[in-house]
């Protein structure tokens, strides 16, 4: 949604709002990104050389508003100008981008990025079905890189990011965001602290969207991969590695098999989590999502990453934050520390997790799109003839 081309008074409101959640430094930099991602064509000024560092290293493949609005402004906030290359194919986008975080230049070609000896480490913020091969193409030039949500869009991409991953000096994470802010640190702790099978319910209120937008063309992977995936790596990662498998995946929906749906996914060890994301209007505050979980003698319940309750039998801790924490600055800034000047020590990810991830967020679309239910075994993936409403 434009909101610039919305009624004044919806936009103060909104602005009010988003102060409240966000705080007023957060908030200002959300309405630039609104009005940054008007930038089209070829037109916009070039960066100027005022504040450029000569040692930015990092480059940005995508300035959407994400980029523009999370990634680049965490980057300034915490480490200043490192950004030197940045990329769209809006080259409006890009130089609007890089005017405002000070980097040494905008293209429309992504191998200048990735070919740049000054660059050693990448973020990639563009379309979800570009994510895995500028990935790939990063890693065989031995850079680091921090892929958002999705990084695969096909099993084909999956099979040849890991193979990169595993054949590359270059590290490499995924903007899974959620398991990385304060409250679901917190939450993981304290389930871990447990013993036996889990319980987890998910409720999430995203925006609907118009059929036209490009979330839903064929090779972007709709919102299974572009949405859902977030609480599929989430209730993936809280499950110990080693009751994960064999993982059946239940699927519910109606006439939409991404959008107002309904997921159960019951794991090798008896935990289960359902997961139901609602797109039917317009959430005038962003995503709304709610967590219960169970294990042993502990339950919880979390409110929009603002809000934990955490009983733990006679005990109860109840933790709110002043702000919303998504766990977006952790998530960039950790990926950041894998490669700065003179070395890193960050690690990567574990190339089985990632292949994990992928593969349950790809099975899931599946089961939706097919109304049956699917079971991830290992490698192996299999069909049970289980029709859904």
């Amino acid at each position: 949604m434009d909101y610039t081309r919305s009624p004044l008074g919806f936009r103060i409101r909104k602005v009010a709002r988003y102060t409240a959640l966000y705080g007023p430094r957060r908030t200002l930099v959300k309405v630039r990104g609104q009005y940054h991602m008007r930038s089209q064509g070829g037109g916009g000024r070039e960066p100027g050389s005022r504040g450029r560092r000569s040692d930015a290293h990092v480059g940005i493949l995508g300035c959407g508003n994400f980029a523009f609005s999370t990634v680049a402004y965490y980057l300034r906030h915490n480490a200043g100008a490192v950004v030197r290359g940045v990329m769209d194919i809006e080259l409006a986008r890009a130089r609007s981008l890089a005017r405002a975080y000070r980097a040494h230049y905008a293209t429309a070609d992504a191998s200048r990025v990735i070919e740049d000896p000054a660059i050693d480490l990448v973020y990639l913020t563009s379309n979800h079905a570009s994510h895995a091969e500028y990935a790939i193409a990063a890693l065989e030039a031995g850079k680091h890189v921090h892929i958002e949500k999705p990084h695969v869009v096909s099993e084909d991409q999956l099979d040849r990011l890991c193979a990169a991953m595993a054949g590359s000096e270059g590290r490499a994470r995924l903007g899974f965001n959620r398991p990385d802010s304060g409250l679901g640190q917190q939450i993981r702790r304290l389930l871990d602290a447990e013993e036996g099978a889990m319980m987890l319910n998910w409720f999430v209120a995203g925006h609907e969207i118009p059929p036209d937008h490009w979330y839903f063309r064929e090779e972007e992977g709709g919102r299974v991969l572009g949405n859902l995936c977030h609480w599929t790596d989430f209730v993936l990662r809280t499950v110990p590695p080693e009751g994960r498998f064999p993982l059946e995946i239940h699927p519910a929906r109606a006439a939409k098999a991404d959008a107002d749906i309904a997921v159960s996914y019951v794991f090798g060890d008896g935990s289960i989590a359902a997961i139901t994301f609602s797109a039917k209007g317009h959430a005038f505050e962003g995503v709304r999502e709610h967590l219960s979980a169970h294990r042993g003698g502990t339950l919880l319940a979390l409110s929009d990453f603002k809000e934990l309750r955490a009983d733990v039998l006679e005990h109860r801790e109840n933790t709110t934050l002043r702000f919303r924490d998504h766990g977006h600055e952790n998530a960039v800034m950790t990926s950041y520390r894998m490669s700065t000047p003179g070395g890193g020590s960050t690690p990567g990810l574990d190339v089985d997790y990632v292949r994990d991830t992928g593969r349950l967020f790809l099975e899931t679309r599946r089961a939706l799109e097919e109304g049956e239910v699917k079971v991830l075994e290992g490698s192996a993936v299999k069909g049970v003839a289980h029709p859904t409403p």
